[in-house]
């Protein structure tokens, strides 16, 4: 088997984010569902709160794996501003 290249290594990790992402935004709306569910029935007892905290932590869970592949994304191409602009030159007067 041939070794991985930094590359191959680099898009796995990008890849592995996304499907965690993904699965981090299922449990918010499962956790969301679970809480109003229970804040519906007994507003105030242990499982609503216990709900309420696992929300919390799914939702701080997306929240670090976007901004990790936030980070990881390479920067857009665009206009490149570090060189200063050209102006236009008229004659110019040598003395010799």
């Amino acid at each position: 088997m041939a070794p991985k290249t930094e590359h191959d290594m680099f898009l796995r990790a990008v890849r592995q984010l996304r499907r965690v992402r993904t699965f981090y935004a299922m449990g918010i709306l499962l956790w969301s569902a679970s809480t109003l569910w229970t804040a519906w029935q007994s507003l105030g007892s242990q499982q609503m709160w216990v709900s309420a905290l696992l929300l919390s932590v799914f939702t701080g869970l997306l929240l670090t794996a976007t901004l990790s592949l936030r980070r990881l994304e390479p920067p857009r191409r665009g206009l490149a501003h570090h060189a200063a602009p050209r102006k236009a030159t008229g004659p110019q007067n040598v003395h010799a």
